[in-house]
């Protein structure tokens, strides 16, 4: 026999939790063959079978809080065939069509046994509150559970009052579910509501912005763009440049671009605060941050500043179809020394962006609106204009230094060609 633990998944990163479970008791599995998705703070991660045979036993449960080297669950070298004598006739009675040594401590009495109903299998139920339930003949499908995702604990079914467990013939049965639950609290008057518990990735994203927000001096400055230059170039170069290089013009090579050559203007920008230390960085790793279905995650352009306005692109373009299928690596998460946000692409007009700790900065892109511009003192024009935004850490970063790197980042943008100077 085999366990199946929680392997070491990098840096800074000690617990998980278990996503979900691709295998169930009983299932008969090789090695190399996917058991289960683990959420990180960062990453989902695939755990694989280091060993064939069949899943005996599965301990911990989807939605349950893991740590480094904890034993999740037990692969039986038995074959199929070899472990089918060994579960019991009633099937029925045990959780996931297994027998686990606490369940064969006391006999189970045949009137437990009737009492559960067959459907019980498809409810989240700890082990230890299924043999209680078994034990005392409770319907576990009538146990009002207090978690929010719906799954029932050795205490739920213990406080359970047993005669609510036998509903009369002529009355309904009622189907107990977490909304069904939560849309009965009485803190809301009765009326509907839906409870769901923060995935582990949204809870520190959410603690990591209160983070920021409680340990930097936070400011933010505001600049405007015009993007007629851009647009030009991106309009008479976009088809040659995807010919040749086989992807998209788009606008965050340039911003890129220009993040950069402001950085290397004004270096405090692309440093950090160790303790009593300021750590000025001699290279320029960009964060991108992208919006994918379980949160926002920051995946980094290494060495932007070696790179041409292809690489970048392409690099952003990889990056960001690893996140939205959730495949980004640790490595391609860590060690960004400054964050590029477009909130532009959601329809934003203007924000104030949160700073990615421990970096110092970060710039806001946001959406191109048509607005009247002054072209001199007696014409303006409409011009397709950007506001950008760059919130910084007023503790090593001064006004004077963040408006001058927004100023700079602005002139760049405007005069494209002067971008070329900064590769």
């Amino acid at each position: 026999m085999s366990e199946i633990t929680v392997p070491a998944m990098g840096e800074s990163i000690t617990e998980g939790t278990i996503f979900k479970w691709h295998v169930k008791e009983g299932d008969q599995v090789q090695v190399g063959d996917v058991l289960l998705e683990l959420e990180t703070d960062k990453v989902n991660l695939e755990i694989s079978a280091e060993d064939q045979g069949v899943i005996e036993q599965i301990l911990r449960q989807e939605g349950d809080n893991v740590t480094i080297g904890e034993v999740i669950g037990r692969i039986s070298a038995q074959s199929n065939d070899a472990a089918a004598p060994s579960k019991p006739a009633e099937t029925q009675a045990a959780p996931e069509g297994a027998v686990t040594k606490e369940a064969v401590e006391k006999p189970v009495q045949p009137a437990a046994a009737a009492a559960e109903p067959a459907d019980n299998s498809g409810l989240t139920a700890s082990p230890s509150a299924r043999k209680l339930a078994r034990e005392r003949g409770i319907d576990l499908n009538q146990v009002q559970g207090r978690d929010p995702n719906g799954r029932i604990y050795h205490e739920d079914v213990k406080n359970h009052n047993e005669s609510s467990s036998k509903p009369s013939a002529s009355a309904p049965k009622q189907e107990s579910s977490p909304a069904a639950a939560a849309g009965a609290a009485s803190e809301f008057g009765g009326k509907p509501v839906e409870r769901k518990r923060m995935s582990r990735r949204r809870q520190t994203i959410a603690n990591r912005l209160v983070q920021a927000q409680q340990t930097a001096a936070m400011l933010t400055t505001f600049n405007e763009v015009d993007m007629t230059a851009i647009m030009d170039v991106r309009k008479r170069r976009k088809d040659a440049f995807k010919d040749k290089h086989d992807v998209n013009l788009g606008f965050m090579s340039f911003f890129t671009k220009a993040v950069v050559g402001a950085l290397k203007r004004y270096p405090l920008l692309n440093a950090e605060i160790d303790g009593d230390d300021i750590v000025e960085k001699k290279f320029y790793d960009i964060g991108i941050a992208v919006s994918a279905k379980e949160g926002l995650v920051v995946p980094v352009v290494r060495d932007a500043d070696r790179m041409g306005f292809a690489a970048i692109e392409k690099e952003i373009v990889n990056l960001a179809n690893k996140a939205r299928s959730n495949t980004l690596s640790l490595s391609e998460l860590q060690g960004g020394t400054f964050t590029i946000t477009n909130g532009g692409v959601f329809g934003s007009l203007l924000s104030t962006p949160i700073l990615n700790a421990p970096q110092v900065g970060i710039l806001g892109m946001h959406k191109i609106q048509l607005r009247p511009v002054a072209i001199d003192a007696e014409r303006s024009e409409n011009r397709p204009m950007m506001y950008i935004a760059l919130s910084y850490d007023h503790r090593i970063v001064d006004g004077a230094e963040a408006v001058g790197f927004l100023v700079t980042v602005k002139e760049l943008l405007e005069d494209p060609e002067s971008l070329l100077l900064e590769g």
